[in-house]
């Protein structure tokens, strides 16, 4: 987003450090960063969070979702205080983040973009993940009804799908070599990385995009279209 020319708000929960991070590749590229903490899950933080990015910023533009929570287990071993804490985060955090950004974007005027971070579990139903890829079913819902009720504010909606990233959460999962040996595997010959979906949601975020909206674009070296085959 940046290196498009945006200026950035960096949200982050428990890891300020990685936020500061990308607040400085932000400003290499000559771009305003700011970093704010807050939950996603908690309605009232993401308000502070766009009431500082307005605040400091002037206007927004541009918001990305893609705070989520997963909790593996098998379905019969999940507790409801499991099912929930995932909700909170990748379909409530979701909602919030969405919702309140819209409502700023109206306000200004001048439309705007929302790219909610969405995943191929949405149509896959992976083992262990139940909480996540109902999460993710839902999003994709709700993104298109979004993009339907917004598109007379000029406000464009679209969903990234990505595949098998290759990020840090991964490795809560699986072991670095399961990733790698996992990733030879996949159509593309290895996982995907978040500047792959960086670059897909930036394209959205831009005027080359004003007439996509309601869209569900798969980022993931065709796993889905390869499914079956391995």
């Amino acid at each position: 987003m940046a290196a498009a020319g945006a200026d950035v708000v960096v949200n982050y929960r428990s890891h300020p450090e990685d936020a500061e991070q990308t607040a400085r590749l932000v400003r290499a590229f000559g771009r305003r960063a700011l970093v704010v903490g807050a939950d996603v899950s908690r309605r009232d933080e993401v308000a502070r969070l766009i009431d500082a990015a307005v605040r400091e910023l002037g206007h927004l533009d541009i918001a990305v979702a893609n705070a989520y929570r997963s909790i593996r287990k098998p379905f019969l071993e999940l507790l409801p205080e499991d099912f929930e804490a995932v909700v909170a985060v990748s379909l409530l955090g979701t909602f919030h983040t969405c919702q309140l950004a819209a409502r700023q974007m109206v306000r200004q005027g001048g439309g705007g973009k929302i790219i909610i971070i969405s995943s191929v579990l949405a149509e896959r139903a992976l083992s262990t993940s139940a909480p996540y890829n109902a999460c993710k079913a839902a999003i994709n819902q709700m993104g298109r009804t979004m993009a339907n009720e917004l598109a007379r504010y000029r406000i464009n909606v679209n969903v990234i799908e990505p595949g098998w990233i290759d990020t840090p959460g991964e490795r809560s999962f699986a072991t670095e070599e399961e990733i790698q040996r996992e990733g030879r595997k996949l159509p593309w010959g290895r996982l995907g990385t978040p500047e792959e979906i960086g670059a897909v949601a930036a394209f959205l975020a831009s005027d080359a995009a004003e007439y996509m909206s309601g869209s569900i674009v798969k980022a993931d070296g065709a796993y889905m279209a390869a499914l079956g085959e391995f």
